[in-house]
């Protein structure tokens, strides 16, 4: 596997397309029954070839990843080649940016002295997909990028 299986949950939230998937590989819901009660081994397999498949999906549609600690938020525009990355640090400990008190705080203090704004850029050094997966195995999530843009457009300009 390249990634990792999908959840339960996950795999119940797209039934539908592991339907096709199977379906695609003539295995109709009878067969795939018998497999996996029969060759418990192949039906492992294709599980993890279809959560690896929606990894890839996902990871390459991926434009924006976020990432937020007690103290620190990591921002990511993903682009093909390189990763541009915005570091906010909190300079007072009691700041917990996983509260909404946190952010509210951050909101009100973003351009002071209490806040340290790290701007960078890394070039992909491994696969951009699995370097993209290797920061959601770290916490990062999925985003639609409007707290990057926000912030990126205010240092720009």
């Amino acid at each position: 596997m390249k990634y990792t299986r999908l959840t339960k949950e996950q795999f119940e939230e797209l039934h539908q397309e592991f339907t096709t998937f199977l379906a695609t590989q003539s295995i109709d819901k009878a067969e795939w029954d018998t497999i996996k009660k029969e060759k418990p081994e192949v039906a492992e397999q294709e599980l993890d070839v279809f959560s690896d498949l929606i990894w890839e999906g996902v990871l390459t549609k991926a434009q924006y990843l976020e990432h937020f600690s007690k103290n620190h938020i990591f921002l990511f525009q993903c682009f093909d080649t390189e990763v541009k990355s915005i570091v906010l640090k909190s300079l007072v400990p009691e700041v917990d940016f996983l509260t909404k008190e946190g952010l509210q705080w951050l909101s009100d203090n973003m351009f002071t002295e209490t806040i340290e704004m790290k701007v960078g850029k890394k070039v992909f050094t491994e696969e951009r997909n699995y370097s993209l997966f290797q920061l959601i195995q770290q916490g990062a999530f999925l985003s639609d990028g409007q707290l990057f843009n926000q912030i990126n457009t205010i240092i720009e300009s």
